[in-house]
């Protein structure tokens, strides 16, 4: 009756993983997504593209040996666009082997072009010739992704006023930027280039960055960006951004005025749901085109499901993959388990941030009970081996049944190390576990063990004294 038995809307980590978990499932399966976006913006434009640059500005500005060989320390003096964008390019030509290779090795169909809905079960799929074909499918899956929000009361040129996308086309690297929106991407890209030696300036609306992080980590973060010479301006919004030839302008709503030679818009990102033709598969968006699902990740229409930064928060790669997966589980009416409630998030600043669990604040604004044990990295072996003295990471203990409620990390290989304390967490494990764990030495890792020391000694000093 159908031309497939699944058919997923885009190559991105969640459509990805739904279509190859489909194909498990021994459906017939097929991915729509055009020719040149195979992996989705995570692979052509997002998550690999900017982790690799950080990946060629930390090795080829020498920032983390300089605690070791001093400040003017750099393996390469006069770092150009192209000594960036040859690691990149290079990843990312990679990556795209790695997933054509998988869904070919599970059958997965690649139907090139760009897919738009017909009707609940038809897509019509035109390629780059302007053919257009129709296929059909018993069950669709949504993984359109997202791109950059732009307002509409900004020029933007893709040279001088850019937005996130445009970071990777900059034909050079710019003495000054203005930063405007310091949410995650804002943040990441502004330390990359504030180690390049860019002067940078960030503004913001809100009081702080990073609100959903603990606050003791924001402020380390901060602290360390400043020593790389990238100023605040918080409580601040841009008004308009002048163009004055290859350099820019942004006037702000007080009055001030920054000048800098390229100005980056970070103001969130805007779903794909409108030029997908959603009307005619019933289904409807918000004004950030974004799509409701339920806890299974099906909308409205029962055969269609939505999965990725289409849907919203959390927008992360790693949660996007789970929830392919997990609908294509569901689609193909296969038990399965739902998704956990603990999920890691990673930053990648310079340095990294990474968190799992509850904050300092969310459960002091809940009157929940907790005590802090604290590791700097300074105090670690391998910490002074590597050169970082302002790393550290911090436990949060329950002193009643010595539960950990929280890990966040800050410093060399974050993302990594919070992992060791989500399996704790999930596994419904205490503080007494890392206080009784042996730890390779000299690791990073061991600073679990000393944040677990030092959260036990100071509930036991409560103890003695209450007793």
């Amino acid at each position: 009756m159908y031309d497939f038995d699944v058919l997923v809307l885009g190559s991105g980590p969640g459509g990805q993983k739904a279509a190859i978990a489909a194909a498990k499932l021994d459906r017939r399966v097929a991915v729509i997504e055009k020719r040149n976006m195979i992996g989705g913006v995570c692979i052509n434009t997002g998550t690999i593209p900017s982790k690799t640059l950080r990946e060629a500005v930390m090795y080829l500005t020498g920032l983390n040996q300089r605690e070791m060989y001093g400040q003017s320390y750099r393996v390469k003096e006069d770092i150009t666009v192209g000594d960036l964008a040859a690691r990149t390019t290079h990843v990312i030509g990679r990556e795209i082997e790695v997933i054509r290779s998988q869904l070919a090795r599970n059958r997965v169909r690649l139907l090139q072009g760009t897919g738009v809905f017909v009707d609940p079960h038809t897509i019509a799929v035109e390629d780059e010739q302007g053919r257009e074909s129709h296929i059909t499918a018993e069950k669709i899956i949504i993984a359109a992704g997202t791109r950059p929000a732009r307002p509409d009361s900004v020029d933007f040129d893709d040279v001088t006023i850019i937005d996130s996308d445009g970071i990777l086309n900059l034909d050079k690297v710019p003495g000054s930027m203005v930063v405007v929106g310091a949410g995650v991407i804002g943040i990441e890209y502004a330390s990359m280039f504030a180690a390049l030696g860019t002067k940078v300036t960030v503004v913001e609306r809100r009081e702080r960055m990073l609100d959903f992080c603990d606050l003791e980590i924001i402020e380390a973060l901060k602290y360390h960006l400043r020593d790389l010479s990238v100023s605040f301006r918080f409580r601040e919004s841009v008004a308009a951004v002048e163009r004055h030839g290859r350099a820019a302008v942004a006037v702000l709503a007080s009055g001030k005025r920054i000048a800098a030679d390229t100005v980056m818009y970070s103001a969130g990102r805007q779903g794909a749901a409108d030029l997908i033709g959603l009307d005619k598969a019933g289904l409807s968006y918000d004004a950030r085109g974004r799509i409701s699902v339920d806890a299974n990740f099906r909308t409205e229409v029962p055969h269609i499901y939505a999965v990725g930064d289409i849907i919203g928060f959390p927008a992360l790669a790693s949660t996007s993959m789970e929830q392919g997966r997990l609908a294509a589980h569901h689609a193909c009416d296969e038990p399965v388990r739902g998704m956990q409630e603990l999920q890691p998030i990673g930053i990648y600043t310079i340095p990294e941030i990474s968190f799992v669990g509850r904050t300092e604040d969310d459960l002091t604004d809940n009157n929940i009970p907790f005590e802090v044990g604290i590791s700097r990295y300074r105090e670690l072996a391998r910490g002074q081996i590597i050169g970082d003295s302002y790393g550290m990471l911090k436990l949060i203990v329950s002193p009643g049944d010595r539960k950990i409620l929280g890990v966040h990390v800050f410093g060399t290989g974050a993302t990594e190390l919070v992992h060791i304390g989500q399996t704790v967490m999930g596994c419904g494990g205490t503080v007494d576990y890392l206080v009784d764990a042996v730890f390779n030495y000299p690791t990073l890792a061991e600073s679990y063990k000393v944040a677990a020391l030092d959260a036990m000694n100071k509930m036991r000093s409560v103890s003695r004294l209450s007793a």
